[in-house]
């Protein structure tokens, strides 16, 4: 009996060790097929950027990313800018375009209850104004960019701020050409507005790229801003596509340029900061956080280079402003600084 009982355990043993196996081989075929996946999706997803370059434009833009949701863009004091007038305007026939005009603080309590007509009339006041242009993803309603205008207004500045066609509730598609002629015609319409008063032309992220082409069309004929402030730029679309966080698992791919930057290219998106600072004529200030994991801190300071050294720029004050990572101030948060009022006066 004794025997017996001994062989069913060391049979119970085998059995046991049979299933632990069979479960091992089960969770090894599970993790290798999931591997493969993992292996398929990587492959494919630069094959399909190159078949439809159109996805990597739309990847750039992020014009369909709308934060927050539920905002309604023609009630802008619903983000606690109860001194803000929406407006529309047509660069082209058929074309709208959504536009809020922000007055200075100062006016705050004159701007209640008023509409369109008593704005328009206020660009006669003594107060520069500052044209914002901004980046990728959202609308002229974002969180960060809404505390800008906040800020900005507590300083004195008229602040005119649009949706470029494709984003927000603005018409269209997007493209770089359609963003700049936007800029162009928003320029020109508050020139036709101001008087002696100075006009400003702030972009941030992606808005840099539109800034410093508005800017280059503006000294090309012969009629530049009076200042060009660069918040976050880069020096042209691809190397900051290079540098994207997003780019990281696909960077040292043997072929990356073909596969992805050469689709940004034939989609007519240059952003080309570097070459414009060239053909430009009025003073730069660029800001740039040393945390800012969007657009990375070196290649704002190589623009800073390219522009300090540019002969166009020569006789012109080209200033870079840094922000220590420590303040954490990062891709959006540049509006935080105490130092920001000393910085633009």
């Amino acid at each position: 009996m004794w025997k017996k009982f001994i062989e069913t355990r060391h049979m119970l043993r085998i059995l046991n060790l049979r299933i632990c196996c069979r479960g091992e081989l089960g969770l090894a075929g599970k993790l290798k097929r999931l591997l493969l996946w993992i292996l398929v999706v990587y492959i494919s997803i630069p094959l399909i950027i190159k078949l439809c370059p159109s996805i990597q434009a739309k990847l750039v833009f992020l014009n369909f990313v709308r934060i927050p949701y539920f905002i309604d863009l023609k009630h802008p004091s619903d983000q606690g800018l109860n001194h803000t007038c929406n407006f529309y305007l047509e660069p082209e026939v058929g074309l709208k375009i959504g536009v809020w005009h922000t007055v200075p603080a100062q006016m705050w309590k004159e701007a209640q209850g008023k509409e369109g007509n008593w704005y328009d009339s206020t660009f006669s006041s003594n107060h520069p104004v500052i044209l914002y242009l901004h980046g990728n993803a959202g609308t002229r309603g974002g969180d960060h960019r809404v505390q800008l205008y906040k800020v900005l207004s507590s300083l004195g500045y008229h602040v005119v701020t649009f949706d470029y066609r494709g984003w927000g509730d603005s018409d269209g598609s997007p493209s770089e050409e359609g963003m700049t002629s936007d800029a162009l015609f928003i320029y020109d319409w508050l020139k036709q507005r101001l008087d002696k008063m100075p006009l400003f032309i702030w972009g941030h992220s992606l808005g840099t790229g539109v800034a410093t082409n508005l800017v280059r069309r503006l000294c090309d004929r012969g009629s530049p801003p009076d200042a060009l402030i660069l918040e976050s730029p880069f020096t042209n679309i691809r190397e900051e596509a290079k540098s994207h966080p997003f780019s990281m698992v696909y960077r040292y791919l043997p072929g990356f340029d073909w596969f992805f930057l050469d689709a940004i290219t034939a989609n007519n998106i240059r952003f080309a900061s570097d070459e414009n600072v060239n053909h430009i004529s009025c003073p730069v200030l660029i800001l740039h956080a040393e945390d800012d994991g969007v657009v990375p801190f070196h290649l704002g300071k190589k623009l800073y280079k390219i522009a300090s050294q540019s002969k166009s720029l020569s006789g012109h004050k080209v200033h870079f402003v840094p922000f220590s990572s420590s303040l954490a101030y990062k891709h959006k948060f540049i509006y935080r600084s105490p130092e920001l009022p000393n910085i633009l006066r």
